[in-house]
């Protein structure tokens, strides 16, 4: 099996604010493995504050030497000795296991989703995203987004009420917070959710600094809103860390190094009783449908990712009644555009 990579800049239609950064582009490389005449695709979004880029992640792709495969059995194998290669590079190994699992789909001439025995139609409702901006961005952001069930937005800055209080002035959507451990006092923290449980905000994403473990346990035992594990966790070995501190945790393909783990962390969250968002970070149509594939697993979605982009190489899975749905096209169901 061949290996094939190049650079790809993501462009954004707006700036990207969050509590600790701010961007208009995301640096990413597009995969391709090819046997027997077909090709699988894959991707590797890699936004600056997760430690990868396109030298790194390059690096660490030519070192790949993948055999060939003949059933979706052999992934699993192969990417554990893609794994083994090196620490870190969890982008880059996402996009090997999104392309293998293209691949397999179009070997077999069926959607990935059926060869799990899956249902994308119960995939739940897709989160819209909207940065930290001025009232008026916001007020225009929120109206653009009418045809989303559920916003996300982004908090940690010091407008976080009149955030809200612009996106209340114009929309009654039901709202996800990401404070992207943007709060870090456990008492203003706790009073920020009080209010925010009264603005029709179902969950809460990392409230607070991964490295403040104890105000964490602090806060879940007395938050009346789900407290999301983000940045706390990242592949399956963090889960059983995050257990006591939070309610449930974010699975991003980018940083868990693609689909075989995700299903792995789907399975051990649930056996801890936990609660699961499938997020994303910005990204194109092939790694939003790798992860519209298993989206039916998890309790909530935030995979607006490639609606964040202007220039998205791909045509896959599509926003249809405020869900993202898998195409029933073969593997991920991708048209290069």
């Amino acid at each position: 099996m061949h290996l094939r990579f190049h650079p790809y800049t993501l462009e954004l239609r707006h700036r990207f604010t969050l509590a600790t950064s701010s961007r208009t582009s995301t640096p990413s490389i597009l995969t391709e493995v090819e046997q027997d005449g077909i090709v699988g695709y894959g991707e590797a979004s890699m936004p600056p504050y997760l430690g990868e880029n396109v030298e790194t992640a390059s690096q660490f792709l030519n070192q790949i030497k993948l055999p060939d495969i003949t059933s979706i059995t052999d992934i699993p194998d192969i990417l554990r000795k893609v794994d083994l290669i090196t620490l870190g590079n969890t982008a880059a190994k996402a996009s090997v296991d999104i392309a293998l699992h293209d691949w397999i789909g179009k070997v077999e001439m069926k959607p990935l989703y059926t060869l799990w025995g899956l249902n994308p139609t119960l995939n739940p409702f897709t989160s819209f995203t909207i940065g930290i901006d001025t009232p008026d961005i916001i007020i225009e952001k929120t109206k653009q987004a009418v045809e989303f069930k559920i916003l996300k937005v982004k908090l940690g800055s010091l407008d976080d009420k009149e955030i809200i209080q612009a996106i209340r002035s114009v929309s009654k959507q039901p709202l996800f917070i990401d404070a992207n451990q943007g709060w870090t006092n456990k008492e203003q923290a706790l009073r920020m959710i009080e209010w925010l449980a009264d603005q029709n905000v179902l969950l809460i994403e990392q409230p607070m600094p991964k490295s403040q473990k104890e105000d964490m346990a602090w806060l879940k035992e007395r938050s009346s809103l789900p407290l999301i594990a983000d940045e706390s966790v990242q592949r399956l070995s963090d889960i059983k860390a995050v257990a006591a501190l939070f309610h449930g945790i974010n699975i991003k393909l980018m940083k868990c190094t693609g689909l075989n783990e995700a299903r792995a962390m789907i399975t051990e969250a649930r056996n801890l009783g936990l609660k699961i968002m499938l997020g994303c970070m910005t990204e194109t149509s092939c790694a939003i449908s790798a992860a519209a594939q298993i989206a039916s697993l998890v309790d909530w979605c935030d995979l607006d990712g490639a609606l964040l982009i202007k220039n998205d190489p791909f045509k896959g899975a599509y926003l249809n009644n405020g869900s993202i749905i898998a195409t029933d096209l073969p593997g991920l169901g991708l048209v290069k555009v």
